[in-house]
């Protein structure tokens, strides 16, 4: 990732920060620092190539501080205004404190008003809290098909959760995270990201696949640190992921996007332990 197409700018906000607390242990109480983590807004803008001016707005989301540029990227490609790295010509972070990042499309990549016509507002806990209507999110169930040949074991699943909670620092920190990590078909541990929304975790590590022209994930395992939610899944499916483990439960609507695209779904991942939601004959 270069820095002539990814700008960033130096932020004094980190992703944690101090807390002063009164805590209650019985019938003592002490008073000291904990540490929490930050929740901050961040606005997506985009443009056409080569245009000037302050860009089109199209999301303003409650984020953790931290690859603001991948969470972008990863948040446009779910929503189908970007498929690779070459359809944006550069991405930079704007703002005082960076807080605003703008991505420019590359040369001959449009956009229209109607794709954009929702309420982009999200939330930390639920990114599509935002649409405008149920139409579009039935658009969104239509993800295309992954390529659903890579078959895994049960002991591969299994092992996952120790390698992704020890990616995961903030959580360790705060308690207070979501985590998606990525692995490879042979349970390698490929990236790790974390935030307060369990969304933005995603968008962020799609977003530094895409950055790293390493899309479509075919050959990977998406675990996830808490429920599995239909636009975790879609977003997965926009990826190309094709088995998805979650430490918590899926929801109905998660189940169909998984039986709809290929996706082997796998919930409630604890221990040697686990529940198949969606085509479990890939496991082997």
């Amino acid at each position: 990732m270069s820095r002539q197409f990814v700008t960033r700018v130096d932020q004094d906000v980190g992703p944690t920060q101090r807390a002063p607390v009164r805590s209650v242990r019985g019938d003592s109480v002490e008073l000291r620092d904990d540490i929490v983590a930050v929740e901050e807004p961040l606005e997506i803008r985009i443009a056409r190539c080569g245009e000037t001016g302050p860009g089109t707005p199209v999301s303003v989301t409650m984020r953790t501080p931290g690859h603001d540029p991948e969470l972008a990227m990863g948040f446009l490609h779910g929503e189908g205004l970007i498929r690779s790295k070459g359809d944006v010509a550069c991405v930079r972070e704007r703002g005082p404190d960076g807080n605003v990042v703008y991505v420019e499309f590359a040369a001959g990549v449009a956009f229209t008003a109607a794709s954009l016509q929702r309420n982009f507002y999200a939330t930390s806990s639920c990114g599509v809290c935002g649409k405008a209507s149920l139409q579009a999110i039935d658009v969104m169930l239509h993800s295309g098909p992954v390529d659903s040949t890579l078959r895994v074991s049960a002991e591969l699943l299994t092992s996952l959760a120790a390698s992704a909670h020890a990616a995961q620092p903030l959580f360790r920190d705060t308690g207070g995270l979501h985590a998606a990590t990525l692995f490879d078909a042979g349970g390698q541990l490929i990236a790790s990201f974390e935030d307060v929304g369990r969304h933005n975790a995603l968008d962020k590590l799609i977003g530094s696949m895409l950055l790293n022209d390493a899309l479509p994930l075919s050959r990977c395992v998406l675990h996830l640190s808490g429920r599995a939610s239909f636009e975790l899944l879609q977003k997965a499916a926009v990826a190309g992921i094709p088995v998805v483990a979650a430490i918590g439960a899926p929801s109905s609507l998660a189940i169909e996007v998984a039986e709809r695209t290929g996706i082997l779904l796998v919930g409630f991942l604890r221990g040697d332990s686990f529940n198949i939601y969606a085509h479990g004959e890939r496991l082997r």
